[in-house]
């Protein structure tokens, strides 16, 4: 005789069987989700594809994802200039080693966390793009310092120079420093010509800083819509640069490396004095970065390829000309995302775990519940920093998983 506790487990456990996605074709075992994480961590992804996956989740298309990567190390090594690309979109050390393997000189981060992580994984030349502010960043800079002597960081005001000095004196290293300079975002950045080179030679004459050079990003011409607008956008944000530059090399002032550019500039940027590019994008791409135009097409940017999306599932369709989705606010959905292969379809939100696909006369009518859709973000920034995975996909395959750097606690700050 069954207990009331036993009856429950059974049928639910029978129930929660029966409605489960099949490991593979030909095989019609079902599997737990227990067990799903397990083949995960052990990395046995046979018959694994994006039917089981749980949604929202991040999907990489390693196919897009490789040629992507291959175009921008190509492009580096055809006109000479070194790629330290920036780590913010992905947050990942796989994606990482792999820029690595392809001929990057080393990485660029936003934040002190970033940087710990590239660095602890193995990965030199790992760039902050940040100065050193608070008590808490300072100590780790140090701290990173002393384990990775490779390790850079940017300043922009001599107060943190200050303190830099300090700091290093009394831990016994050398910090590595560049001079971040004004370069279209009122953001970060000392003024170009005098003010930056004077900046420049406090930080040579410092006993416990070394002098690398100087980065100066242009945010504003990135996302500068056509290619030609962007080109006279990044001359104008640059030109003080050059200046800085000269000026500089006249002083007698050692100019390792004058660091910039991004994934909408690559392209653009050498003539105006860059050595190196931070560009981040191009591995994924999202849909505001599509829309600048590129040198081919004023209206797509076809360099690189869409290779991650956002995996959704419908829940709901009740409503004439919508469908309701499990990709809300706190997956980030945002009104200028793109559905992938249904670029008709609205994005929109009702509520932190519910978004909302409409559409005009009957072009979603086919759509229905339980479907799955794949939406390409607006920002990857921010919409990585919602996820702690990607899974690899080859066509309907997953073949890997890939961790997103965790955002919990203030080591992850």
């Amino acid at each position: 005789m069954f207990t009331r506790r036993q009856f429950v487990a059974t049928t639910t456990g029978a129930l929660v069987a029966s409605t489960l996605p099949r490991v593979g074709r030909g095989d019609v075992k079902g599997f737990s989700y227990a067990d799903f994480e397990q083949r995960i961590a052990r990395k046995d992804f046979k018959g694994m594809t994006k039917e089981m996956l749980p949604t929202p989740c991040m999907v990489v298309d390693i196919d897009l994802f490789n040629k992507n990567l291959k175009t921008m190390a190509d492009y580096a090594r055809k006109v000479s200039i070194h790629l330290r690309p920036h780590v913010k979109v992905h947050k990942s050390v796989d994606v990482a080693k792999r820029q690595i393997a392809l001929g990057a000189i080393g990485l660029t981060t936003a934040t002190i966390a970033e940087s710990e992580l590239m660095s602890r994984a193995g990965i030199q030349g790992v760039l902050w793009t940040k100065q050193p502010a608070s008590d808490n960043n300072l100590a780790r800079a140090i701290a990173l310092t002393r384990q990775d002597p490779t390790f850079m960081f940017v300043v922009d005001d001599p107060r943190v120079v200050d303190r830099v000095q300090e700091a290093a004196e009394a831990a016994r290293v050398k910090a590595r420093v560049a001079v971040a300079v004004f370069a279209g975002l009122k953001r970060q950045g000392i003024a170009n010509g005098q003010p930056a080179v004077d900046l420049a030679r406090k930080i040579a004459m410092s006993k416990n800083i070394q002098l690398e050079g100087f980065m100066a990003y242009s945010g504003t011409a990135s996302h500068t819509r056509t290619f030609a607008a962007r080109c006279k956008q990044s001359e104008m944000d640059l030109a003080g640069v050059n200046e800085t530059i000269a000026l500089a090399r006249k002083s007698g002032l050692p100019i390792g490396i004058v660091s910039g550019g991004s994934t909408g500039t690559y392209n653009i940027d050498k003539p105006y004095g860059l050595t190196e590019l931070e560009c981040g994008s191009y591995v994924f791409m999202d849909s505001l970065y599509t829309a600048v135009g590129g040198q081919s097409n004023d209206q797509v940017y076809t360099d690189f390829e869409s290779s991650m999306s956002v995996l959704v599932t419908v829940d709901n369709k009740h409503h004439r000309g919508q469908v309701s989705t499990d990709y809300g606010n706190k997956a980030l959905a945002r009104p200028t995302d793109v559905v992938k292969g249904k670029p008709w379809l609205k994005v929109s939100t009702e509520g932190a775990e519910y978004g909302i696909l409409s559409w005009e006369n009957k072009d979603g009518d086919e759509i229905k519940v339980g479907d799955r859709l794949e939406i390409y973000c607006s920002n990857l920034d921010m919409s990585t920093n919602c996820y702690d995975r990607y899974y690899i996909a080859k066509g309907n395959e997953i073949v890997d998983v890939w961790p997103i750097m965790g955002r919990s606690g203030a080591a992850q700050r």
